[in-house]
């Protein structure tokens, strides 16, 4: 065995067999029968249709990698492969190192011929695995494959349910267990390492062998990077310090709901009178339809083309100073892509700001009963057009925020302005698109006050997206696209460095039968209040979901747990300022404060809101009862006052107290208690 001049790493190589440790875990392993690289061949079928991928690849050739030579220089641990013992031409080298306190697996490849590759990380059959961007369906990946591309998750995101099927069948739309938003090459281990793999190609890490992990890439990516910890958020804050982390929110996001409302400037104000009936706390009027709306067979669409639309909503640049002189910021929407019948996109074609097809036309996308063109971020002159649209219609205007959608759209054949593959961007575009909204705000002094949610992103969107939200979740119980999906999609996402996470109150789809329920949308509060931001949406077809003032009893329990959430602001601020320091998230795994708790572990649909609240939400309908794992400790019955030991536990869950409890100890007990007597 060697060791590399002060680093951690340790390897040995034996009649063939090659070991590399990294701080005593075994991160690579290869031998003549076992390889631990392999490069191939393959061609891809790439089909989209409004943004749901079909991906298929033929594999014609894959081959496991031969070790030409081993070379120690420089604390650098070079290997050079070749396809076969007696072939001298090196097909790609590695360079194992560690810099900043981690380890590096930088590939270097010399034949461009292939375009595949697989890497085996050695693997424990106990082991659990976490992270891979935003996952709703599974919190603990192990036993699963996992493609990690950017898409929309589809409706149902359950090739077993009835929602599904009808969706694959009318619109080609139905997606899977692991469709998401926001993928990332990267995952964190139960041995306590994280990987994280320098790449945008497409990516399937494969965590179902008992003895190895197998990365496989459209590409060879640049580098592997592993860091190793002696516990998760030690580990959490070492993939912020690698990946970048969240802003904090500015202090009026805690105000009170974000109330999410179509339809003009009367509507607005009707319901914002209906809510200071009831004392409801409102700390934003989301308006996405700010801009038009369209109606397609899908349902209330929006118009495309980020301008005022002053006929739907007369006075709104007064409205919203009225507005915020009583403390109520306006929020809007805001895309990456223009409709071709809007005024921006005339100006952007005329500037030749669009990306194009393979005939050098500007590319139209179809985003379902309207096409649009889309702004090319590869190219400078784009990307600042762009940026003083926001400027200009958006932060000028007044808004203290946007929804910034989409993001995951980008076609797999359009040609960029600056010459790259598009199948290689794909995945990087939401977080250009991210950039483009940050470095607009910032550039109007803005940076700090105004606060944009999206719903896409890949490596790099941490410092990108001050807030990110679960995307289109749909309005019902199911646990892989329903009320239970967002939770799992909230530790995923923080897991890999996305620490401020929300969702679409009452979630957002409605197709195929599927009616938001009172019950539903009242549950949805509840897990709402607890988390870092409340925002409810009216859905896709507004008339179909039940609404929050549809009648006085949702009203005044909107107005109740607005009341909590505002009361926990004192709490919710020091983790959000935690987040933005050390990258550890506010919604995370039970295992993340009580890693001796084995139990933990495999719990997906609890959550631990900072140290100190065990947060239970109900998901399923018509419960009043519900049972709760409590992890070994003194855990006071937030509603009830009544104390508990640990272990599982039935509590009363009526309507308007989901299941939450707090630590006897807490240094927030004070506070937590004074809560349960509102």
């Amino acid at each position: 065995m060697s060791t590399l001049t002060n680093s951690k790493i340790r390897f040995t190589q034996h009649q063939g067999k090659i070991s590399v440790n990294y701080d005593g875990r075994l991160v690579f392993s290869h031998t003549p029968r076992e390889p631990g690289l392999y490069v191939g061949k393959g061609k891809e079928t790439v089909e989209m249709y409004r943004g749901n991928f079909d991906m298929s690849d033929y594999v014609s050739e894959r081959i496991g990698l031969n070790v030409k030579e081993v070379i120690e220089r420089d604390n650098i641990l070079k290997i050079d492969w070749n396809v076969h013992p007696s072939d001298e031409t090196i097909v790609l080298s590695t360079e194992i190192m560690e810099r900043e306190g981690r380890l590096y697996i930088n590939l270097h490849q010399y034949d461009e011929s292939y375009n595949r590759s697989w890497i085996r990380i050695p693997a424990k059959e106990e082991e659990k695995i976490y992270g891979g961007g935003e996952q709703l369906s599974y919190l603990n990946l192990r036993g699963r494959n996992f493609p990690l591309w950017t898409s929309e998750p589809g409706v149902g995101r359950n090739k077993e349910t009835y929602t599904t099927f009808q969706a694959d069948v009318k619109d080609k739309a139905g997606g899977d267990y692991y469709t998401t938003n926001y993928p990332q090459p990267t995952y964190m281990s139960t041995e306590k390492y994280f990987c994280h793999v320098d790449t945008t190609s497409y990516a399937d890490f494969d965590f179902r062998d008992a003895n190895f992990h197998e990365l496989h890439f459209w590409e060879v990516p640049r580098s592997i990077i592993i860091s190793t910890a002696e516990n998760y958020k030690e580990l959490q804050q070492k993939i912020a310090n690698l990946l970048g982390k969240q802003p904090e929110l500015p202090d009026w996001t805690y105000n009170g709901v974000w109330l999410g409302i179509q339809g003009g400037t009367d509507v607005v104000e009707e319901k914002l009178h209906k809510a200071e009936e009831v004392g409801l706390k409102v700390a934003a009027v989301w308006c996405q339809d700010w801009q038009g709306k369209r109606i397609t067979s899908f349902g209330k669409r929006l118009q495309w083309n980020w301008q005022w639309d002053a006929e739907q909503y007369p006075g709104l640049e007064q409205k919203i100073k009225e507005w915020e002189n009583q403390n109520i910021r306006f929020l809007g929407y805001v895309n990456p892509y223009l409709v071709n019948d809007g005024a921006l996109f005339q100006e952007a074609q005329e500037l030749q700001l669009l990306a194009k097809n393979e005939q050098g036309e500007d590319y139209l996308v179809d985003f379902g009963e309207f096409y649009c063109g889309v702004v090319d971020f590869t190219n400078p002159k784009a990307k600042k057009w762009y940026k003083e649209v926001i400027k200009k219609y958006a932060i000028d205007f007044g808004m203290s925020g946007w929804m910034a959608d989409f993001g995951e759209y980008l076609p797999t054949d359009v040609v960029l302005y600056d010459g790259s593959s598009a199948m290689k961007k794909h995945n990087e575009w939401p977080v250009l698109w991210g950039n483009v909204n940050k470095e607009a705000i910032s550039e109007a002094g803005k940076w700090g006050e105004i606060v944009y949610f999206m719903r896409a992103g890949y490596t790099g969107i941490q410092s990108n997206c001050t807030l990110l939200w679960a995307g289109d979740q749909s309005v019902n119980w199911s646990m892989d696209d329903g009320l239970a999906s967002v939770i799992p999609a909230a530790l995923s996402a923080g897991i890999s460095g996305m620490g401020l996470h929300h969702s679409d109150i009452g979630g957002y789809t409605s197709l195929h039968g599927n009616k938001r329920s009172k019950e539903l949308l009242m549950r949805w509060v509840e897990l709402a209040a607890f988390t870092p931001v409340m925002r409810t949406h009216e859905g896709n077809r507004p008339d179909d979901c039940f609404q929050f003032d549809d009648d006085m009893e949702s009203l005044v329990h909107l107005k109740k747990m607005t009341d909590v959430y505002s009361s926990l602001s004192p709490y919710l601020k020091v983790l959000v300022k935690e987040n933005a320091k050390k990258g550890i998230p506010v919604q995370r795994p039970l295992f993340y404060e009580f890693e001796d708790d084995e139990y933990g572990y495999d719990i997906q649909y609890q959550y631990m809101l900072g140290p100190d609240l065990l947060v239970a939400p109900v998901y399923q309908e018509g419960k009043n009862t519900w049972e709760v794992y409590l992890p070994e400790d003194q855990w006071v019955h937030l509603w009830s006052g009544n104390t508990f030991k640990g272990g599982h536990v039935k509590v009363d869950a009526p309507i308007g107290e989901p299941p939450v409890f707090y630590r006897k100890k807490s240094d927030y007990a004070d506070l937590f208690e004074e809560i349960s007597k509102n």
